[in-house]
């Protein structure tokens, strides 16, 4: 790809990462296209549908939590790994509003651009949790999708402006009934889901 080309693309993704954390997935590619200073047509004609858009900016951060699954298998304790991973998880899918709608989407479609992607940050997920059973340390009742859905659903909790202020505690609440003999947290050992 030419320098100028990648340079138009490289400005699109973040306008448009700008404009889903603002709106969320759901926002107008016309209105992308316009924040950008180009017309609909030069939009598409680097990413032809939203789809596409989204895979090309998401999939860094899908690739960057399936590493950091892998570091922590071998860095933390089987606990301190899944409970970690998870935290970044969920902080990262509150940055996009509506994003694990799309992706527990794509885990099912497997004609859809970001399938791949979802597909291979929930074995990383499954791969932590099957490592913390077999350490006895998680419950051995849940899986791989289970620990997806429950990313969503605490995810969903961060989009509501009315359940916001109690989505550290009820993250708290998720992950000791994940983990087995584990206490919930004092309020300071929380760490605030948003990413800094």
């Amino acid at each position: 790809m030419r320098a100028d080309a990648r340079k138009n693309r490289d400005h699109l993704l973040a306008v448009a990462g700008t404009a889903i954390t603002e709106q969320g997935v759901d926002v107008s590619l016309r209105d992308i296209a316009r924040r950008a200073d180009v017309g609909l047509a030069t939009l598409l004609r680097h990413f032809p549908t939203r789809e596409a858009l989204l895979d090309a900016l998401l999939r860094t951060s899908f690739d960057e939590l399936t590493a950091r699954a892998g570091e922590r298998e071998t860095s933390s304790s089987p606990e301190d790994a899944l409970v970690l991973w998870l935290r970044e998880c969920v902080a990262w899918t509150t940055e996009y509003r509506g994003v694990t709608v799309l992706m527990a989407a794509a885990i099912e479609d497997t004609e859809s651009a970001l399938h791949a992607s979802c597909v291979t940050l929930r074995a990383a997920g499954a791969r932590l949790l099957a490592r913390a059973q077999a350490a006895g340390t998680a419950r051995t009742d849940i899986d791989g999708t289970d620990l997806f859905a429950l990313i969503a659903a605490l995810a969903w909790i961060g989009d509501q402006p009315s359940l916001t202020p109690r989505a550290d505690h009820l993250f708290d609440v998720v992950a000791s009934a994940i983990l087995t003999n584990a206490a919930a947290p004092t309020p300071g050992e929380r760490r605030p889901l948003a990413r800094s």
